[in-house]
């Protein structure tokens, strides 16, 4: 199987069949985990099996986009209390070795309605086809630029080399459409001492015309995990989602974060 095959199997065994057998037939025992929550170790996860049953949880998978030994779902997860909201949105990370999955990290934020944010749309509608494979590298190229120049190098004025000024459809619930509405939540942050930075940019994983980045910063001074996911058409970012969290200073494990 290939790695996005087994990292499926994996998500639906946890999430939605819940199998315990399943889905450690798929994980090596030393299983890593960075889920600031969440034990280490194969043994954890599969434990928490039963309780997601129980409690109702749901899971539906909106994009899938691999890259080599990474795997990144996009997901919603309904009745989801038992991890912190009633509807939660996730970036969903996982590394594959050997045909086990053997790394996991992710970031979860809890759902804004579309009728409630700043553009009209869903944390995760909008396009899903995988499209441009032969342009994977062109596309990841572009992404990283961005992150360099703009949210890491604070170069503002490059963001037209990078972004489109036709078509930017956003799903981050704050910011509105367009590089207008980019302009003005940047404006607005800024102003209120909330401004976003990104210190380091610890993955990124590109498939055709998606282009996933999970990185380190902080926004008003509060360490925070910003996990964003990008599309690229005709050599410009036309569509971004993302899930933002704060990074707890106390953790389930040793291994952090990222």
């Amino acid at each position: 199987m290939s790695a996005k095959e087994i990292v499926i199997q994996l998500a639906t065994a946890l999430f939605s069949s819940f199998d315990p057998e399943a889905a450690t037939a798929l994980l090596d025992p030393g299983y890593i985990q960075h889920n600031p929550a969440v034990p280490t170790g194969a043994a954890a996860i599969v434990g928490f099996v039963p309780a997601l049953e129980q409690s109702g949880f749901q899971a539906e998978t909106h994009r899938v986009i691999a890259e080599g030994d990474l795997v990144v779902l996009h997901s919603t997860f309904s009745n989801a209390q038992i991890i912190g909201a009633d509807t939660v949105i996730a970036f969903d990370v996982f590394r594959v070795k050997d045909g086990k999955v053997v790394e996991h990290w992710d970031n979860l934020q809890p759902a804004v309605p579309a009728a409630q944010t700043a553009n009209g749309n869903s944390m995760v509608d909008g396009a899903v086809e995988i499209m441009d494979l032969e342009k994977t590298a062109q596309n990841k190229a572009l992404v990283q630029g961005m992150l360099s120049d703009v949210f890491m190098g604070g170069k503002v004025d490059k963001i037209a080399d990078y972004i489109s000024a036709e078509t930017y459809v956003q799903h981050n619930p704050q910011i509105g459409n367009g590089l207008e509405g980019l302009g003005a939540a940047i404006a607005q942050l800024s102003a209120a001492g909330q401004m976003f930075t990104y210190d380091t940019v610890h993955m990124v994983v590109a498939e055709g015309n998606f282009v996933f980045a999970a990185s380190e910063g902080s926004m008003g001074g509060v360490p925070m995990a910003f996990f964003d996911l990008f599309r690229v058409e005709d050599g410009k970012i036309v569509e971004h989602w993302d899930v933002v969290s704060d990074i707890p200073a106390e953790m389930a494990h040793e291994n952090g974060k990222f």
